[in-house]
């Protein structure tokens, strides 16, 4: 990072700690009954970068966030008001009510996500209203992370799978409790199957960072977030900044389609926890935030646990590890956007360079992993990096873990060759297409991966074998579509999902997908103006999320045109 600017964040912090001072000389004043339920809730205020986790409370607590609440906080924190209202009200699970409003009773989300909407979420929708009675409210709500169980419905924070009218009643009347997780491998037994003896070897020097570096860039393994950046390489690059450094773990896997890393955490919490503590000996790490999303409640409560049986029998020295909660923004899925959001401030990407391995999470050079990347460590390393490579299909390397949704029998997390077909991975991992369906298209990475037909069902499923075909794979989430489907019905949910998340901060993005929802809803598309849309957010959109959006029109286009003509 050079002087120039060092010398302008320099200037921005000393700015922003200048309107803290005297925040609360100006403005709306608290009340005193406010300010006692806000302390209450808070034991402290002294950190800027824990105000989503306040937020958190009292949404919680109040099933909103008051208007003098909000005055309160932004009271006891030292910060403008405008600053904690803009934060409250960016993200989806927040809301801010007049302090004469009477919240809902309970909440139902039913998700609109592609694979629900294929399972029947707008019949369900549309019912659910009579079921429930007025005192209920029910909403629609992008991808919740359980497309396998499509339609999801969640009853304030707890997951209805594959939900019918009936079913939601129950759990509207059962008192929405958390719903049971799968038996996780608890700490005692993963210590007795050798678990963190890979850890504490590198603590007591037995075994070498550099060996542990070397085996992960021997294995080829690749973030499996969706961008595939190599580990290795990322672990070395910023092993090489001065300390203090930090590490990131992206647990916000918010791609329709996706959810790969629940299923995982879900069942072994501790393979993630030590490939995270591996990263940190490797690297140097000081401090680890993990940034789970919020709809996953019952995993946030595993993670608890499971991370205070560790920090209560540490196999090595720990670095600081805390765990932040998401708060619906799938944007907060990109690094930086991310690293804004753990910071306490709008999930908002950074502009380029400099780059997070640099100047990341509180200016310090910073480590950023998706869950997965992690959850294999483990096994590269003890298992050596040829174990990793000897699997693969179609000239590729490596193993993949496939979200499967859609129009087949056995939807699910599928561990299968890097570079299977989509053919052989129906048929040999899903059980086949339903009765009744045939294939006519697939998704082969979630919304923004974009769209394929039946006939192109033999290509290899991998970084980089799909690009050519104007797709990627990106976190491997698999939505397969049959001949009682459209592309473009499938095209115009991705897009809705993408107009919907936009974090508003550069025009292409924030203009250009509501833009695409209205023309894509035109019987026939105005196919000139939608791409030279798709032009402008993939040149000039600042993230991910713009620069993809444009892919599932442009692949309707190309693959699908009779549907749009």
């Amino acid at each position: 990072m050079n002087s120039s600017s060092t010398h302008t964040l320099s200037t921005v912090d000393e700015m922003r700690a200048t309107l803290r001072r005297i925040s609360h000389l100006k403005g709306r004043q608290p009340d005193a009954q406010s300010q006692q339920e806000v302390r209450a809730l808070v034991a402290s205020f002294d950190r800027r970068d824990l105000l989503i986790e306040h937020l958190h409370v009292l949404n919680d607590t109040y099933r909103g966030l008051y208007e003098r609440h909000l005055v309160a906080l932004a009271h006891e924190m030292k910060l403008p008001m405008a600053e904690v209202f803009e934060v409250a009200t960016f993200y989806h699970h927040f809301e801010v009510l007049p302090n004469d409003a009477t919240p809902a009773v309970l909440t139902v989300r039913v998700c609109d996500g592609l694979s629900c909407e294929l399972g029947g979420a707008k019949q369900l929708l549309a019912k659910l209203p009579d079921f429930l009675g007025s005192d209920v409210r029910v909403i629609p709500a992008p991808c919740v992370g359980r497309c396998e169980q499509a339609p999801v419905a969640v009853v304030h924070q707890n997951a209805v799978p594959n939900a019918t009218p009936d079913k939601v009643v129950i759990a509207v009347e059962g008192g929405h409790t958390l719903q049971a997780l799968p038996d996780a491998i608890d700490m005692t037994a993963y210590v007795a199957d050798g678990g963190y003896a890979l850890v504490t070897a590198l603590a007591t020097g037995q075994t070498k960072p550099e060996d542990v570096l070397q085996a992960m860039e021997a294995s080829g393994l690749r973030g499996l977030g969706g961008a595939g950046f190599p580990a290795g390489r990322k672990w070395r690059i910023v092993n090489e900044q001065a300390a203090p450094r930090v590490m990131a773990v992206n647990l916000d896997e918010g791609e329709p389609g996706t959810f790969k890393d629940r299923t995982y955490l879900e069942r072994d919490p501790h393979r993630f926890l030590e490939g995270m503590l591996v990263a940190a000996q490797v690297v140097g790490i000081d401090a680890i935030y993990i940034y789970l999303r919020d709809e996953y409640h019952g995993c946030r409560a595993l993670l608890q646990q499971e991370l205070a049986a560790l920090q209560a029998n540490p196999p090595c020295p720990l670095p600081t590890i805390e765990l932040r909660r998401g708060a619906g923004a799938y944007v907060c899925g990109e690094e930086s956007a991310m690293i804004e959001s753990i910071e306490g401030k709008r999930g908002e990407p950074r502009m380029r360079p400099p780059y997070i391995a640099e100047v990341g999470l509180f200016g310090k050079p910073t480590l950023e992993h998706n869950f997965e990347t992690l959850y294999w460590v483990r096994d590269l390393v003890q298992k050596g990096p040829q174990w990793f490579t000897s699997f693969g299909a179609n000239g590729r390397q490596g193993l993949r873990s496939f979200s499967v949704s859609g129009r087949v029998k056995q939807p699910g997390v599928k561990l299968a060759p890097a570079g299977i077909t989509l053919q052989a991975l129906i048929d040999e991992h899903c059980g086949g297409m339903l009765e009744g369906h045939t294939l006519y298209a697939y998704l082969p990475g979630g919304a923004s991966g974009g769209i394929l037909p039946a006939r192109l069902n033999n290509i290899p499923l991998d970084f980089d074998t799909l690009q050519a075909f104007g797709c990627f794979i990106g976190s491997a989430a698999v939505v397969v579509l049959s001949q009682h489907d459209r592309a473009r019905d499938a095209a115009l949910n991705a897009m809705q999902f993408f107009a919907h998340e936009s974090c508003g901060q550069c025009t292409p993005c924030r203009v250009g997908t509501a833009k695409a929802v209205q023309l894509m809803q035109a019987p026939q598309w105005d196919n000139a103006t939608l791409e030279d849309l798709s032009q402008v957010m993939g040149d000039a959109s600042i993230c991910g999320l713009g620069q993809a959006a444009p892919n599932p029109v442009r692949c309707v286009q190309t693959y699908f045109a009779h549907e749009v003509a």
